[in-house]
């Protein structure tokens, strides 16, 4: 029974953080999908950029003269039922919208390399504008909840089932794809879309989570009282303490946790090894610091 209704709460505060800002989240799937199709035409298609469903497009249309837009939406029809299988019905309701609009979107888009001419313009370089446009759109749209199907659906079956972040899950599955159009294009156009793959995976992931400004320390020390005084008073940073115990020798420790500017990294972590050289610390991002005086 107690179990039953942990299930219903947790339900229903997912349910309530998606009906927040729904607008707002909408716009941004909208505006993400257009941004990737307006990418994929005027950047990817062109440089034969290989990568998700959308490389499937570039492969058919270059073997047999197929409209890249009726491909993506075959391949993402297919893949929607594994995504029913194994992400479940709810999760497959936010893909169907963006299996259905992506291969439209493109199809409108279409057009847009005649209007604007980058037949003249360095590859690498329509390359790499591809790419971090293409990661932006993206990134728009994962956070916005959705996705655009297609491998969408498997870097979010790798994504959870391996414990990936999304950027490093489509690196993985779309790397496949690439590897794969080699007897197509050749090594220089795989290349490239390696490169291409990794800035989009980046840019996704700075999209999503947002540019880490600030570090996260924890800290370990014999010199407590000493290191939360060079945190308070000289870098002027508030700190946290934190009670633990060690895992091997049973003891119990205190943590010394203290959010610092990425600015004042260097500093921070030098200071703290000047007043105990054998100081144990782990350094994480932090994405979003809130809350407290």
């Amino acid at each position: 029974m107690l179990f039953k209704r942990k299930h219903r709460l947790d339900e229903n505060i997912i349910k309530e953080i998606y009906k927040k800002g729904r607008l707002k989240r909408w716009a941004e799937f909208l505006l993400g999908v257009l941004i990737v199709a307006i990418a994929y035409n005027l950047f990817l298609l062109p440089a034969k950029v290989v990568y998700g469903v959308g490389g499937l497009g570039i492969i058919f249309n270059s073997l047999f003269k197929i409209d890249p837009s009726l491909v993506i939406l075959v391949s993402s029809v297919i893949l929607l039922f594994l995504s029913l299988i194994l992400l479940g019905k709810e999760e497959t309701k936010k893909t169907v919208i963006g299996s259905l609009l992506y291969p439209v979107f493109v199809k409108l888009t279409s057009s847009v390399g005649q209007i604007v001419d980058l037949s003249n313009t360095d590859p690498l370089l329509i390359v790499l504008f591809g790419a971090v446009i293409s990661g932006f759109g993206l990134g728009l749209i994962f956070k916005a909840g959705f996705t655009t199907g297609g491998t969408d659906i498997l870097n979010q079956i790798v994504s959870k089932y391996f414990k990936m972040s999304m950027g490093n899950s489509m690196f993985f599955t779309d790397g496949i794809i690439i590897l794969s159009s080699v007897l197509v294009f050749g090594w220089t156009k795989i290349m490239y879309s390696i490169i291409s793959l990794y800035i989009i995976s980046i840019m996704t992931d700075k999209v999503i989570l947002g540019i880490s400004n600030s570090k996260a320390f924890y800290i370990i020390t014999d010199h407590e009282e000493e290191v939360k005084k060079f945190v308070l008073k000289h870098l002027s940073h508030g700190v946290t303490i934190l009670d633990a115990k060690g895992g091997f020798t049973g003891q119990n420790q205190k943590v010394i946790m203290c959010i610092i500017p990425t600015k004042e990294y260097f500093i921070a972590k030098e200071g703290i090894h000047e007043i105990d050289s054998n100081a144990f610390f782990v350094v994480t991002d932090a994405y979003e610091v809130s809350g407290g005086a």
